[in-house]
Parts: C-alpha cells; structure tokens; sequence
C-alpha cells in the first residue's frame, strides 16, 4: 500500500506521511538546502538514530547524533541546555535542520530546541511510537516540564514534515502501544465517531500494532489533529459553555491526566493518565447535566476494553487540585475543562462548582493501590 499524505495547512504547511518503510522520505522533507542535520534520539534508540544517520550521510548530509535520557526525563532545562551546547560546538546555522527520532517526550524536546536555537531552525520528525504519531508530533506544539507542572515551558514551532513509519511499531512494547490508543480514542470522542466504531468491532484487533484497522485508526486520528492546528495552531481561547472548535478540543481529558502526571511524577505513562483524565471529565460533564449515562459508560467500555486505566487512587485530592491550579490551560484561578455534550460535541466548562469537581473525582476514585500507570 502506498504512502498516505495528510496536509496540514496555514502560515506553515507541511506533510504528515503514514505507512510503511518511508526512511526514504526523510531527505525530501529536510530540503536541499539543509546540510547538517542533529538527530535527537532517546538512548534506547541509539541503534535506530544510528542507522538514520548512516541513510542521511549516503545521501549527502552532515549528521550528528544528540543522545538524550528516555521518556519525559528528556525534557528539562538540563538537557535542553545540553542539545544548545552541542550545536554551538558544532557550529550550527538557521540553514541547518533537527531530526527528532522516538516518542512524544523526544518529539516535544527536540521542537522545543528547534524553537530555540537561532530563533528557529527546521525540525522533521519521526515518531516511533503510537503516542507520538496521532499527539505529539503534529501541530507544533513544543517545550519541556518543570517542577511546577507538565509542559510550562515551550514554543509553537511547526515542523517541516512529519514522517510516521508504522514498522516502528513492530518494536514497541504492547504496554505503551495501547497507551498511545488513549490518544486515538481522544480524537474519536472529540471529533470522529468512526475511531470508537472501528474499536468496538473488535477490541482484540485494537490493541495489536498490526491490527486490522492499525493505519486507519492511526491516519484518522491525525487527520483530527490536523484539521484542528490547521484553523487554529496557537490555541484561541473558547467562551465558556461554548462549543470547542479550536485546538482547545485537544486538551479533552488533559487537564486531570497531566495533574496525574505530575503527582505521580512522571512514572505513569502519558495514556494512562489522559485515559483516567477522560473518565474524570465524562463523569465531570455527567453531573453538570452535560452528558447522559450512555456514554459516560461508553468511555469506561472502550477505554477498559483495550486495557486503559479507568481509576485514580482517592486520598489524593488537594495535590490534584493544585497541579490543576498551575495547569497551561488554567486563567487565573478558573479551573477550565473540555467536556462532551455528546459524541465530537465538545464544549468548555469554565470554572464549575467545586463540589462537582470533587464529586468526579470521587466517582474514578479507588482504595486500591496502582502501580505507577501500568496498565489494567
């Protein structure tokens, strides 16, 4: 099967390609103009930037590798400053490109220093991870944790193509493929019914990275994202009670997940806790007579179908609430949640009762002690 290009459009436009066997495409979206080229990998995928370099130095490029710690331990100040002074001792110009190889931690560091260096130099990305090919490396959102939360410092900074090559896949834990699934059952909730259908006709064939509907799943939740960054890359803000349009409908179950995220201090994996995020919401919009019973449970069907954690350990309420506080999404002191009406009719809640906000969290709350995101 042919490769499927998806465009994303705007003050920038690029490719995102899906399919099989794509290391050729890479020096097309680099450009002739490029001729050195940093490749950011996480160390578990020395071997694979390794053999992305060789393909880029047989093809005429100068390329250097930027090994980097795995997972969100990538994105702090120490390594961002790491990538600059490695470029500054190899002398690199605006002419020349980054190239992030792994998942959305890599993908977010390796824009970031895109961002950064020079005022903006050229990034390609290559996801090697479910996570990274429908969420992190599309739209052009960058930047790296700090102590006070997930995500707080970064750039908007477009790539110049995105490269998902789903034999990368055949490699990926199952663990951390079904939770890059949270990520795509998103997209289905917020905007494409056809993702939860496709699932729910065989929950078995989901959770396989070579699944019967694997590409589709895959291309149509990147075609979620960039539909939505194409209308609105910086994220407008939404009225309350309005209808989402804009790239707020992406944060749909992230406020809670990323509180999680942090509380946990980043042992959790990212789906794990958006897939806990979402139920939260669900109950959050249920409650505010936002969203019936059916699909409240529709969430906990599918996302416990394909092997998704769906509770949160209770007595840990008030650490909740204040990393939700410091949350990017936040104004002032207004909690803001994306909530469903119903199946891709998102809308924004805006600072709602408290007490509702607790009661959620009760109704996901569970006296049993999970272990660090693994999933259930």
């Amino acid at each position: 099967m042919s490769a499927t290009r998806i465009a994303v459009t705007g003050a920038a436009p690029y490719e995102v390609v899906v399919g099989h066997g794509l290391l050729g495409e890479l020096s097309a979206a680099l450009g002739e103009s490029v001729q050195r080229v940093a490749i950011i990998h996480p160390a578990a995928l020395r071997l694979t930037g390794e053999g992305i370099q060789k393909d880029l130095q047989d093809n005429g490029f100068q390329a250097i590798l930027i090994e980097v710690p795995d997972a969100e331990q990538a994105k702090s100040i120490e390594v961002l400053g790491f990538c600059w002074t490695v470029l500054g001792q190899s002398g690199f110009t605006r002419s020349d490109a980054i190239v992030s190889v792994g998942g959305g931690a890599t993908t977010d560091l390796a824009g970031f220093v895109a961002a950064s260096w020079l005022r903006g130099v050229k990034v390609v990305h290559v996801p090697t991870t479910l996570l990274g090919m429908v969420d992190a490396a599309v739209g052009g959102k960058t930047g790296i944790n700090t102590a006070e939360g997930k995500n707080l410092v970064g750039a908007f900074h477009e790539p110049a193509g995105v490269i998902c090559d789903l034999n990368t896949l055949e490699t990926l834990p199952a663990n951390d493929f079904v939770a890059g699934l949270a990520e795509v059952i998103k997209c289905g909730f917020i905007a494409d019914e056809q993702i939860l259908r496709l699932i729910e006709s065989d929950v078995d064939q989901a959770k396989r990275h070579d699944g019967a509907h694997t590409r589709e799943l895959v291309e149509r939740a990147i075609q979620v994202k960039a539909q939505v960054v194409s209308k609105d890359l910086r994220e407008s803000t939404t009225a309350a009670g309005a209808r989402v349009v804009g790239r707020e409908i992406l944060n749909y179950g992230h406020t809670f997940g990323h509180a999680i995220e942090k509380v946990e201090r980043y042992r959790w994996r990212h789906g794990s806790a958006i897939s806990v995020g979402m139920v939260f919401v669900a109950e959050l919009a249920r409650m505010a007579g936002r969203l019936d019973d059916a699909v409240v449970n529709r969430h906990r069907e599918i996302l416990g179908g394909v092997g998704l954690p769906l509770e949160y350990p209770s007595g840990r309420w008030d650490a909740l609430h204040d990393a939700m506080r410091v949350d990017k999404k936040s104004r002032g002191d207004r909690l803001r949640f994306v909530v469903l009406d119903d199946v891709a009719k998102p809308v924004l809640l805006d600072s709602p009762d408290p007490s509702l906000v607790l009661a959620a969290y009760d109704e996901i709350s569970t006296d049993t002690v999970q272990s660090e995101g693994v999933l259930l």
